[in-house]
């Protein structure tokens, strides 16, 4: 696995804020089995439980415990461990946490990006970074055709406005300090829509929700069983944060623009499809329609991955059914090791594995990032 991605990787200092989330954890053990020496910047992790803590991350990485609010500490780690290579992670990742505190929402998501920035912009040793945002950093419109990087951005809600500042904010900084100006790495944006995977534990999300209630023989509550969601499974972008990683790595501003990185298709999968198709998986298990309706949540977003495509020759490799499948079998593996004991449960192995069969996957797919 060593030689996906070119083998940019091995031997590679790259600093992961936000490396104790769900997708920073993913990301982290990645890297490490790329071999790269991977540097995490976050705060705790958001979750208990949490991918991080029970895939044993920490014991893979250089774990530093610091929020990206604290620009000063930011850019005094950059400045020790020198990365050759920043992924930007950190963030409040909740709509509905955003409604409930705008204030650190906004702090956290734009005011971090910033402070990002400033670190690799004053300090020589960054040579590329990728910035990830969401696909709801975009001004939404209910279309049903996929957004592309060059639609409006906007938001109506606290943690959409914050990624949209963010986008702004590394747009910004390219068209006053890149290129000519020369003192700005080459930075690229990137943005996904709702990811699922094992080790996921946030609160309301749909599959988390659903495998709690699976793994504890509960009903799944569906709040909104009729909304449109373009499921993937986490290590479809990260393969294209990877891959456009590496291009600016050799290829420097040319790949410095916004990226997205959509689902196999943009088919109208609901959430109750998909919760179905999970209990079909699990094997037992049922769901209720009914509960709060959460009318503040995106009825229908998707995002087109057209340019990825085109010029990164980056394309998904799973279904929605089997990025589903892949995460319930990583839930059922976690809960069959958590029956055994708290102290058998190492779930790093099952995640390199999953990794393992992506890669043979997509290699045998003829995307471009595997080959080796």
């Amino acid at each position: 696995m060593k030689n996906s991605f070119g083998g940019v990787f091995d031997g590679v200092t790259v600093l992961v804020t936000g490396h104790t989330g769900f997708k920073g954890s993913w990301l982290s053990i990645w890297l490490n089995e790329l071999g790269a020496r991977v540097i995490g910047y976050s705060l705790e992790p958001p979750t208990e439980p949490s991918n991080y803590a029970v895939s044993r991350v920490a014991d893979h990485l250089t774990d530093v415990r610091a929020d990206v609010r604290d620009g000063s500490r930011l850019r005094e780690v950059v400045e020790t461990h020198r990365p050759k290579v920043v992924f930007h992670l950190a963030a409040q990742s909740l709509v509905l946490e955003g409604y409930q505190d705008p204030l650190a929402t906004f702090h956290i998501n734009s005011g971090g990006t910033v402070n990002l920035l400033e670190a690799i912009r004053t300090t020589d040793c960054v040579q590329a970074a990728v910035c990830v945002t969401t696909d709801k950093c975009y001004e939404n419109q209910n279309f049903i055709w996929g957004y592309r990087e060059t639609d409006r951005l906007g938001g109506h809600d606290p943690y959409s406005a914050s990624k949209a500042m963010a986008e702004l904010a590394v747009a910004a900084y390219r068209s006053s300090y890149a290129g000519e100006a020369g003192v700005l790495p080459p930075v690229a944006s990137v943005r996904a829509g709702n990811v699922i995977g094992g080790g996921d534990w946030s609160a309301d999300r749909l599959v988390p929700d659903c495998m709690r209630a699976l793994m504890a023989g509960q009903d799944m509550v569906l709040r909104n069983p009729l909304h449109v969601r373009p499921w993937q499974h986490v290590v479809e972008p990260l393969a294209g944060y990877l891959w456009l990683a590496a291009r600016l790595l050799s290829e420097g501003e040319r790949f410095a623009e916004a990226w997205n990185f959509g689902p196999a298709i943009l088919e109208m999968v609901t959430t109750q499809e998909l919760v179905q198709e999970a209990i079909r998986l699990w094997g037992a298990g049922s769901f209720t329609a009914g509960g709060a309706r959460v009318e503040k949540e995106t009825t229908l977003l998707n995002l087109s991955w057209e340019k990825a495509a085109r010029r990164l020759d980056w394309r998904p490799v799973y279904a929605w059914q089997e990025a589903l499948s892949a995460t319930v079998d990583w839930f059922r593996a976690f809960h069959e090791a958590q029956a055994r004991g708290v102290d058998s449960v190492n779930m790093y192995d099952v995640c390199v594995e999953h990794l393992r069969e992506y890669s043979r996957r997509a290699r045998s797919a003829g995307v471009a990032w595997a080959s080796e």
